[in-house]
């Protein structure tokens, strides 16, 4: 393994304290469960018994599942700098199970903030206390006809309608119909979701709100965990909503607010995944710089012939490229109201991109032995290519980025 050098020369202790932590977590307890994870059928991989559970034990038992919470819900105080280098060491780890610990929080903290008696009582403090993962979120937004579209939002007539998943208020209550995407990550063994939903659609996607909603509830049925090229860890699935019922207390965000909040998780979300990805490049750029070392052809280490060392100054380049945009996205919109989404977008693009790269040219290092199942670099090529379709396509979010830049510049 190859310690990367620290350019920031003012980090705190606790800071560095922090990053050494999940460091640990990450080699110890996430890659070995990746690895094995990666072999099992997707039933297996959420089977009792199997390593993810264990996983998401030691990932509460260290509170990581606090961070982002309020501080007055037990949430755990980070400075924004500490937020990226848990994403980006847990990235190093095993990116499939950085976004499925990261989707397990996400309705939690939503419903924290919503300042709801009932749902902090019956949901959030339970979801705090709970150090053996029973409690498991999911963000329910990605649709059969709905992906990466749904970050464009209009008034309905551009850029199209909205959710196919709608919701009707009934007196106190609100009955939601319709069927989530195969892609909704801890889909089949989430407890409970942050469900996007429309309620007007004159407006499309603007006329949209989000709920809480227990999936445990009469109408909530699953579909069977997807099977994928990479990221296996990351259990994925179908949510289908036949005449749930929630109260009216369980919605989190009305349609009035729906394009300002819209703009808060685009911007953090997207700047998890720029850090959780500059992870990956890293560890991509450590197992080919490693093989290079090791691998003798022409009589020496390939290292010392100078296409390869061309080959690992421009996958070295590429890595501490993507932590300098990584960090300065998700520090600035993390501690900045309102967030500029396009600085994430541009992070997420150009992370998951160099993400890919890397692994690639790491994997061509290795020659045909990357090729090998079992072998760490062949699952990070494969993660890497998934990183550039999920959270959105990064061709669409360009598009996303680049209307963000002309109208916040005109």
């Amino acid at each position: 393994m190859t310690a990367y050098l620290e350019l920031n020369k003012t980090l705190s202790e606790e800071d560095s304290s922090i990053k050494d932590q999940v460091h640990r977590f990450a080699a110890d307890i996430m890659r070995p469960a990746a690895a094995e994870l990666d072999q099992l059928t997707p039933e297996e991989v959420i089977a009792d018994g199997s390593p993810l559970w264990e996983v998401f034990r030691r990932y509460r038992e260290l509170g990581y599942h606090l961070r982002g919470m309020p501080e007055e819900f037990g949430g755990i105080a980070l400075s924004p700098l500490a937020g990226h280098f848990i994403s980006e060491e847990m990235g190093w780890g095993a990116g499939d199970l950085a976004i499925s610990m990261g989707a397990a929080s996400m309705p939690y903290g939503f419903a924290a903030r919503s300042g709801n008696p009932e749902l902090v009582e019956n949901f959030v403090r339970p979801f705090i206390e709970d150090t053996e993962g029973r409690f498991i979120g999911c963000w329910a937004i990605t649709e059969p006809q709905h992906g990466s579209d749904v970050g464009f939002l209009g008034n309905g007539d551009e850029p199209g309608p909205g959710f196919d998943v709608f919701a009707e208020k009934q007196g106190d209550e609100w009955v939601i119909r319709g069927q989530k995407s195969s892609w909704v990550s801890n889909g089949t063994i989430a407890t409970h979701a942050m469900v996007h939903m429309g309620v007007d659609r004159s407006k499309g996607m603007a006329g949209s709100a989000i709920a809480f909603v227990p999936l445990d509830l009469p109408g909530v049925t699953k579909g069977k965990p997807l099977d994928k090229l990479g990221q296996r860890a990351l259990n994925q699935g179908e949510v289908f909503f036949d005449d749930v019922c929630i109260p009216s207390a369980n919605i989190l965000v009305v349609p009035q607010g729906y394009v300002m909040i819209m703009d808060f998780i685009i911007a953090g979300a997207n700047a998890g995944m720029g850090a959780t990805f500059t992870g990956l490049a890293r560890a991509a750029f450590e197992e080919g710089l490693s093989y290079a070392r090791e691998r003798v052809q022409g009589g020496k280490a390939i290292c010392e012939h100078q296409a390869v060392q061309l080959k690992l100054m421009d996958m070295f380049i590429k890595v501490e490229a993507a932590r300098g945009l990584s960090r300065a996205a998700l520090v600035y919109n993390t501690s900045t109201i309102p967030p500029a989404p396009e600085y994430s977008i541009a992070s997420k693009v150009f992370c998951t991109q160099s993400a890919f790269e890397v692994a690639s040219d790491a994997l061509q290092l290795h020659g045909g032995y990357g090729l090998a199942k079992g072998m760490l670099i062949e699952k990070l090529f494969r993660d890497a290519r998934a990183a550039l379709i999920e959270d959105g396509t990064n061709d669409m979010l360009s598009l996303n980025g680049a209307r963000r830049i002309i109208d916040r510049s005109s």
